[in-house]
């Protein structure tokens, strides 16, 4: 999956051989934010009009704009699969928060 980024939205990429154009949407937020262009310069700019455009709308319509993930994660883990993560984080000479954003980054750019 291809993404983009502009003032901490992403946008998920995709292609539309049937409109032959390159189609992003907002991923993250519950608000619809659709864009698209013919090449990815037009796309870029597509995006950063789009999330600008929303931005001015939120304030127009005096709500708060939707923001995307907090980096705040609560996991709720069997005991013994939670005194096993606290060994291998301490094993690591780190923090439980720490080893398990470690293992996910590691998991998610694999």
């Amino acid at each position: 999956m291809n993404v983009m980024t502009y003032k901490g939205y992403a946008a998920r990429i995709e292609y539309s051989d049937e409109d032959q154009l390159l189609i992003g949407h907002v991923a993250g937020i519950r608000d619809v934010i659709g864009f698209h262009g013919e090449s990815v310069a037009q796309l870029r700019s597509a995006f950063e009009e789009a999330v600008d455009d929303y931005l001015e709308t939120c304030i127009r319509l005096g709500r708060e704009p939707q923001k995307t993930y907090s980096g705040k994660l609560s996991l709720r883990l069997e005991p013994t699969l939670h005194a096993s993560v606290a060994a291998k984080a301490e094993l690591e000479n780190k923090s439980i928060n720490q080893w398990v954003s470690d293992v996910l980054n590691q998991a998610a750019h694999a």
